[in-house]
């Protein structure tokens, strides 16, 4: 057989070194003693996993020791983003703007009927929604639903006080410093800007310290720098005239003869009281400081109603385009800024008057000063930011009503809304000019006699809601009522759109928080109590040491539980406040406190 054709089995010799392998092996099983080869190969592999091993734990430790290193990083940034948001370096200016009685549902609502009546798709948002950073709660020190008095003071003092407080602290009375008065004091411009009275709550909080809301005269005295501060404001533009102009002039609401508008102009004060005197201020380009602007005897009307009357009222967005513009120009060479408060404020009345389409265009209003304001931080030189949030709810609004027994169905109509044209206040002052108008009506005025003013009333609901199908008990309750007329109109509409309102007065449901910048406000980004914001608005101007050090001044400078000049009702109004710490029961609260309905709409 050829060599090459050996069957694949055949035994073939062993070398030497396989023969010796094999004898070894053989021995070591059957004398039971490791081979000289099994030794080495055992010692490789202990050393091998004892190498493995160690570089196992390194690894881990190296691992270990760079996420530490990263963590304390992410750490420090965080901390770092903290203390930017809190109090960044340099020249800043600094907006807070207030949609008074806002709650979330307003933002459904409106956007909804934005949506509706300029044909926009369903996912066309307002400028508010995409500045969403968080939600505050709003509680007073006295009760679980606030007003705009303590919900204000919450933001100019970081405290919690009483219903009706303006920058005033429960138990002792005693004045609190103010955002705004410590930025004053540090070297910024300030100013405030609403759209209604300049002496109601909300503005009242940030220069003005008094027990109660209700003495406006007092705090448009204090507004204008009469008081131990001096003045602490440089632009004020809104309403409320009235509380300026002396008793017994035309227009006047005041209690006593003082003309406050002539010691502001002696005080240094430029004043600019129509259409006329603000155009010529030129969106801010024209403004001399101090400006003093009133445009109205009480509050500046509804949106709905002022867009057919702007030759007589400056909107929100004209008014803080001045505001901005002229604190800006005043601080151009300054080391510091300007705080400025903008409010919404009759957002909040039109929930009082439960007037849906009243409250969606004055929301409206409020989110183009929004973007006003985003514009000029957007252009300005000068580092700034935006905070905005809400005082309260107001309505317990919902955007569901359900009329009847039956199970409603989903939906609600923003057409009704598109179809009204005008507030329940203002068809309201229509309806009872016409009845001053008429012969004094008797109590037994026949069905006949009434029939002229049903038609009066068919008409002008026709013709201001676009509403052709009202109830004879609709019309029945706006003859028989008439001093409510303004919450009939509104209800028409309500039932018609299938809109949904709790109450007359406030809620206690949480508000949203907004901010131009979520970065810089990251210290507001979730779930907050009002009291917080007020923290981060001082913190952010580098005022705190300053509020403390007004805090003290005013404290020793104003006695407010021995100052009156309320018409002797202020110990009566004292008489429902509770002592720091003491709680008042629901039924309690409402028969000593909130007073009547009249004083509860003011709110």
């Amino acid at each position: 057989m050829a060599r090459g054709e050996e069957p694949l089995l055949v035994q073939r010799p062993s070398s030497e070194h396989s023969n010796d392998s094999q004898i070894a092996e053989e021995d070591a099983l059957l004398t039971g003693q490791p081979s000289p080869r099994n030794e080495a190969s055992s010692r490789y592999k202990r050393w091998r996993e004892i190498g493995l091993f160690t570089w196992a734990l390194l690894a881990t430790a190296v691992v270990i020791i760079l996420a530490t290193l990263y963590q304390h990083q992410q750490t420090e940034q965080r901390n770092d983003d903290h203390n930017d948001a809190w109090a960044p370096l340099g020249k800043r200016n600094l907006i807070f703007m207030v949609s008074d009685g806002m709650g979330p549902t307003s933002l459904s609502l409106t956007r909804s009927f934005r949506q509706y009546k300029d044909h926009l798709l369903y996912n066309d948002t307002l400028v508010l929604d995409k500045l969403l950073i968080g939600q505050s709660r709003t509680r007073s020190s006295n009760t679980l639903v606030t007003d705009s008095a303590a919900g204000a003071t919450a933001f100019s003092c970081a405290q919690k006080s009483y219903n009706g407080a303006i920058s005033v602290l429960p138990g002792s009375f005693q004045p609190c410093g103010t955002v705004l008065e410590a930025a004053k004091r540090a070297g910024y411009m300030t100013g405030l800007v609403v759209t209604t009275r300049i002496t109601d709550a909300t503005p009242a909080c940030f220069a003005s310290h008094v027990r109660r809301r209700e003495m406006e005269d007092q705090i448009a005295l204090q507004l204008i720098g009469e008081g131990p501060l001096g003045r602490t404001v440089d632009l004020m533009l809104g309403g409320g005239r009235c509380h300026f102009v002396p008793k017994g002039r035309e227009g006047a609401c005041r209690v006593d003869g003082a003309d406050v508008i002539k010691v502001a102009e002696e005080k240094g004060w430029n004043y600019v009281g129509d259409r006329e005197g603000f155009d010529g201020l030129k969106l801010g380009s024209a403004v001399e400081l101090p400006l003093l602007g009133l445009f109205a005897d009480t509050d500046i009307p509804y949106e709905i109603d002022r867009r057919f009357d702007g030759e007589t009222y400056p909107s929100l967005e004209e008014m803080a385009k001045t505001a901005l513009k002229a604190l800006s120009e005043a601080t151009r060479d300054s080391e510091k800024g300007f705080f400025l408060m903008i409010e919404g404020s009759r957002i909040d009345h039109a929930g009082h008057s439960n007037d849906p389409a009243a409250q969606v265009h004055e929301v409206l209003a409020y989110d183009r000063a929004v973007s006003a304001v985003l514009k000029f931080l957007e252009n300005d030189g000068t580092t700034g930011i935006m905070v905005a949030t809400s005082d309260h709810e107001t309505g317990g609004l919902a955007t569901a009503r359900q009329l009847h027994s039956t199970y409603p169905d989903y939906l609600w109509y923003p057409s009704v809304l598109a179809n009204t044209t005008h507030s329940g206040e203002h068809i309201a002052s229509i309806y009872h000019s016409h009845l001053s108008s008429l012969p004094s009506r008797s109590q037994s005025s026949t069905e006949e006699s009434s029939q002229p003013l049903r038609n009066f009333l068919t008409t002008l609901v026709s013709q201001t809601l676009g509403i052709n199908d009202t109830s004879p008990q609709e019309i029945e309750s706006l003859i028989e009522h008439p001093a409510i007329a303004e919450y009939t109109f509104a209800d028409v509409t309500s039932r018609r759109s299938q809109i949904g309102w709790s109450t007359h007065g406030h809620s206690a449901v949480d508000v949203n928080v907004y901010s131009s910048d979520a970065r810089a406000a990251s210290a507001l980004v979730g779930n907050h109590e009002n009291t917080e914001i007020g923290e981060f608005l001082r913190r952010y101007l580098g005022v705190e040491d300053e509020v403390e050090k007004v805090t003290e001044l005013l404290r020793g400078e104003m006695d407010l539980l021995s100052e009156s000049g309320d018409g002797g009702e202020l110990e009566s109004w004292l008489g429902g406040v509770p002592k720091e710490g003491e709680r008042l029961d629901g039924q309690d609260h409402l028969g000593r406190y909130a007073g009547d309905f009249q004083a509860q709409e003011a709110c």
